[in-house]
């Protein structure tokens, strides 16, 4: 697999870089590191001292990842671009076809780690190619990963699948493949649960087991993707809020990736949708995107 690693020499780009470190990389497998001089749209002397401080610093941030990189088998190249960060990554990353674009959560100063970037955030919603987010945990990153892979069988999902059958991860990775059922009633509070028709309530609940047995389905069928590739598959059904139930899953297993689709407004392929996004933000674990073709 060609792996595009984005690097600013920040502190969130050097733990993306050693997340790299825990993958079963071959000799078949390349890492290309690549790192953009950002755009200085002024001409005046001021910005362009501080244009050839950039590029001065520029090969120095790809020689410390590439020795961050040393002990990996992977083939491992640097480019070094001027231009716009989103673009240019998403732009190279086509260029060079790169199976999985991997890059930190970089965000605001003072802002812990794990908060999204606008740059991230571009290349995620950009980018037709797959891309892994990685963030610092509040645990320590183990050689042996936890993977909860969210799956709603949508054609992105089923793209994340064969993206986890087909990246380079141990086969000892742990993977946990999650499908959240909502209901409208859930939307009923508590407390005028009451109130419900008792036929209602029996409909509701003929209603959830055929819902039960089309997620039985979801997972069997995302499941058979990654058979014979990990030794190691659960599956979970929950109930309730999307968003709550994958943050609150992997907060749970502790999982070091959610894996999930990127699924958004009918016609706008690639584009995040609400639980994809609220993933993005508001989750610990590192966040693998999948996209369908």
């Amino acid at each position: 697999m060609n792996i595009l690693l984005a690097t600013d020499g920040s502190e969130c780009a050097d733990v993306a870089t050693r997340f790299l470190t825990h993958f079963n990389l071959t000799t078949e497998d390349r890492i290309i590191i690549f790192h953009i001089i950002s755009e200085i749209p002024y001409e005046d002397e001021y910005h362009a001292q501080i244009k050839r401080v950039i590029r001065r610093v520029a090969p120095k941030i790809l020689s410390s990842a590439s020795d961050m990189l040393k002990g990996v088998k992977a083939k491992v190249s640097v480019i070094e671009k001027e231009g716009y960060p989103d673009t240019s990554i998403v732009e190279s990353a086509v260029d060079s076809d790169a199976g999985l674009i991997v890059m930190g959560a970089r965000g605001v100063k003072g802002v812990k780690l794990f908060f999204l970037g606008s740059v991230t955030r571009a290349v995620v919603n950009s980018s037709p190619k797959p891309v892994l987010v990685v963030k610092r945990t509040d645990w320590e990153t183990p050689r042996k990963l936890k993977i909860l892979f969210v799956t709603d069988g949508s054609d992105s999902a089923v793209a994340t699948a064969r993206l986890l059958a087909d990246i380079p991860f141990y086969p000892d990775f742990e993977i946990t493949i999650l499908n959240v059922l909502g209901s409208a009633f859930n939307d009923i509070p508590e407390r005028f649960a009451m109130e419900v028709d008792d036929r209602i309530k029996e409909t509701v609940a003929a209603r959830r087991k055929e819902e039960i047995a089309e997620s039985e389905i979801i997972l069997d069928n995302a499941k058979g993707y990654l058979k014979g590739r990990y030794e190691t598959i659960q599956t979970i059904t929950r109930f309730g809020d999307p968003s709550s139930e994958i943050l609150s899953a992997a907060e749970l297993m502790k999982a070091d990736i959610i894996a999930m689709g990127c699924r958004g407004l009918k016609g706008i392929k690639g584009m995040l949708g609400s639980v994809s996004r609220n993933i993005l933000i508001h989750g610990k674990s590192s966040v693998l995107i999948g996209k369908a073709l």
